[in-house]
């Protein structure tokens, strides 16, 4: 059997547009058309007006590939998932615990593709930081081939997932263990804390584990 073609990266410049872009349209404008409408509606409405931006984005790449964008289908079920929450009623305690209601599916996700033939960070993976270069793909593709790449992409997602579940966890516990006030106070640094320990993690064990895989696809 030949050897793969060793995946290239694509230029910093490309990956660095293809996330800004992908980040802008299914992140910072949801975002930004939510926060400017719940002032003139309620928060339901103004969500659900801004889950249509990643939903149009996902509507142009199934009709242009004929394949569904795996990361603007997950960015749109995390808004779909904060529309249903904000559905829910309760008391304050309740209201508190929603978003991580919803941190906890998004890592229960990461976990439930280790089931699948290919887990989740393999579709992130193709997205960012090998574009569409058919050939760039098909070298990507070829290295599934390799236990030692398959393992990285499974450690990867098992290590998203395991990360938004303790976030979840955390800070649901911290919700019944502290006052609102001083819940408040504290949430986003538990949560932008566990991201960023989770990004930090993924740059470093990327930049190791590519090295570790062209000395495997070298040795052949």
């Amino acid at each position: 059997m030949n050897q793969p073609q060793q995946v290239s990266l694509g230029t910093r410049k490309d990956i660095l547009r293809s996330i800004l872009i992908t980040l802008l349209i299914n992140g910072v404008l949801p975002y930004l058309v939510y926060e400017i409408l719940r002032s003139h509606m309620t928060s339901l409405q103004a969500l659900s007006i801004a889950t249509v931006i990643p939903l149009l984005d996902n509507a142009y790449t199934l009709l242009k590939s004929r394949k569904l964008d795996v990361f603007a289908s997950f960015m749109l079920t995390s808004f779909l998932l904060g529309l249903l929450v904000l559905t829910l009623g309760g008391n304050e305690q309740l209201l508190l615990v929603r978003e991580s209601f919803v941190t906890a599916v998004l890592g229960l996700i990461f976990l439930a593709t280790l089931l699948f033939p290919r887990p989740l960070i393999y579709y992130f993976a193709l997205r960012f930081t090998v574009g569409s270069d058919p050939d760039r793909r098909a070298a990507f593709a070829a290295n599934w081939q390799y236990p030692y790449f398959r393992f990285v992409l499974r450690l990867m997602t098992a290590g998203w997932g395991i990360a938004l579940l303790g976030e979840a966890v955390v800070r649901t516990i911290l919700v019944y263990e502290l006052t609102v006030s001083q819940f408040l106070a504290v949430s986003n640094f538990v949560m932008y804390g566990f991201i960023g320990a989770a990004i930090v993690w993924t740059v470093c064990y990327r930049r190791y584990s590519h090295k570790k895989l062209k000395r495997i696809i070298k040795g052949g």
